[in-house]
């Protein structure tokens, strides 16, 4: 199965070989800012099955414990496609919204609902964690083997 998307005006476009993967909502204030919307939506997703055309830009912004996470954008537009975070190497975590076809998206977890916007309503029926788990990696990998 082969997965696509990109950024608004279509200079930059990406595929995904395998899937479906999991997408997770994150409801803190980088990704609120990031997003400029109330959460983001993240795709773990394996490098291996990654790839990308077009040119990009980054960004750069130190995350905790001393690591950083990369942002990943079109340099015309501005649109961020994925972040890859210094712990996690393995994965590049795909801007969910920028697929092609998001209308199949069921989010799989809520992170950082301690800092959630008091209007968004979350359904009861998916884990939700206040921050975020200790060991990010770990938590997206086992996110990844469950994913249906």
């Amino acid at each position: 199965m082969t997965i696509a998307g990109g950024c608004q005006c279509g200079a930059v476009r990406y595929s995904l070989q395998g899937g479906p993967y999991p997408v997770y909502a994150c409801h803190c204030r980088e990704c609120q800012k990031q997003s400029a919307s109330a959460f983001a939506l993240s795709m773990p997703v394996p490098v291996q099955a990654f790839a990308i055309e077009g040119t990009l830009d980054e960004y750069c912004r130190p995350a905790s414990g001393g690591r950083s996470t990369d942002g990943f954008f079109c340099p015309a537009c501005g649109t961020r496609l994925f972040h890859r975070s210094s712990a996690s190497g393995a994965f590049v975590t795909v801007k969910a919204g920028t697929l092609d076809d998001a209308s199949n998206i069921q989010v799989r977890a809520h992170l950082w609902v301690s800092r959630k916007q008091p209007w968004v309503t979350l359904d009861p029926e998916v884990p939700a964690f206040d921050t975020q788990p200790e060991d990010m990696s770990a938590w997206r990998e086992r996110l990844m083997e469950d994913a249906p």
